[in-house]
């Protein structure tokens, strides 16, 4: 009997949490970089500001909790336990593929979480590829409402598609009816993958069609390819997601690639992102913020006392290579040639 798409997103979570299925060879690429010390930062350490700005809304931190989950009853807890986070820190956050909650309306409270998080930047999530697959303004409209979502993510994912046992695999003429859907919109449309990244000429494209911002989500992080591979029944689609666990972009040449051809565009850069010295790495790379999923997600499935420790232990560490390269604001550590990369 096939899997229903509860019990895919039931193994998903359970595999995220419980088995190895990181990249191996792929890294993020940003060990390649290293922040110039200052030895004399002439700041005090409470004076460092990480507030900023994003699609309209004011963050308390550049952090998103990036798109995970729902659909379950443990991602309706998953769900709460984030956004009330998001709430008291001011972060954003956006919900896992809401595909399931349009197929079965009844799963979609495991998503709505604006009650948990009356002011936060929400993001509704949905892959491009069904729009190949019979759905249309409607559908989007339909997911942005039930999350009282700020912006809708359209998630990009070729590969998981092609390990995924009977996945949506005609990508054809998608950027079309991205640009349209676009222009219907009434709220911004992101682009994202989902762990092999985004390349400068396709944001560029992406960019032209009316996508408002950019989640380079690359390579060096979780490998939905090996995810897809865990959970395969047959032998060829578990072979197909080992064979490519560690395709994909370095999510630190996306962030440069999609900055040299989009100086302006919002950009979120994810993708293994672990800590804040990484996060601290991606804005001094020209980010605006940056999406942790994982991490996030194992706090989570822990308890709001986890997530709160985490949060506090991101918003440090930033803070600190701030401090410790003796920029005030993240405007200045954009700004501020502050990052090395090495020989």
């Amino acid at each position: 009997m096939p899997a229903t798409i509860e019990d895919r997103k039931a193994d998903h979570l359970r595999i995220c949490l419980e088995d190895d299925v990181q990249c191996h060879q792929i890294t993020t690429g940003l060990e390649n970089y290293r922040f110039i010390h200052c030895g004399l930062p002439e700041l005090s350490y409470d004076q460092v500001d990480i507030s900023t700005q994003f699609l309209g809304k004011t963050l308390g931190a550049p952090l998103l909790i990036s798109s995970m989950t729902g659909g379950t009853e443990q991602a309706r807890l998953i769900n709460q336990r984030l956004a009330i986070t998001a709430q008291k820190f001011g972060l954003a956050m956006g919900v896992g593929s809401q595909r399931v909650a349009v197929e079965k309306p009844e799963l979609a409270d495991t998503f709505n979480v604006r009650s948990y998080a009356p002011d936060a930047l929400l993001l509704a999530n949905l892959g491009a590829v069904q729009l190949n697959y019979s759905y249309g303004l409607e559908h989007c409209q339909r997911v942005v409402d039930w999350l009282q979502a700020d912006a809708l993510i359209l998630h990009l994912n070729p590969l998981q598609e092609c390990v995924q046992t009977r996945g949506d695999t005609d990508f054809r003429g998608l950027m079309a009816k991205i640009e349209t859907l676009c222009a219907q919109m009434p709220v911004p449309v992101i682009a994202k993958e989902v762990g092999n990244g985004i390349s400068g000429s396709l944001a560029q494209q992406l960019i032209n069609v009316g996508v408002a911002a950019i989640d380079t989500a690359g390579a060096g992080g979780t490998s939905w390819a090996r995810v897809e591979s865990e959970r395969a029944q047959d032998v060829m689609q578990r072979r197909l997601g080992q064979t490519f666990a560690d395709w994909g972009l370095p999510t630190a040449d996306c962030i440069v690639g999609v900055r040299e051809i989009a100086p302006h565009i919002p950009l979120i850069a994810s993708g293994g992102l672990r800590n804040g010295l990484h996060v601290a790495k991606t804005l001094a790379l020209g980010a605006d913020i940056a999406g942790l999923a994982l991490p996030f997600l194992k706090a989570a499935d822990h308890s709001e006392a986890a997530l709160d420790t985490l949060t506090d232990i991101l918003i440090a560490e930033l803070k600190t290579a701030l401090f410790c390269t003796g920029q005030g604001n993240l405007r200045d550590l954009r700004h501020a040639q502050v990052l090395q990369r090495l020989p």
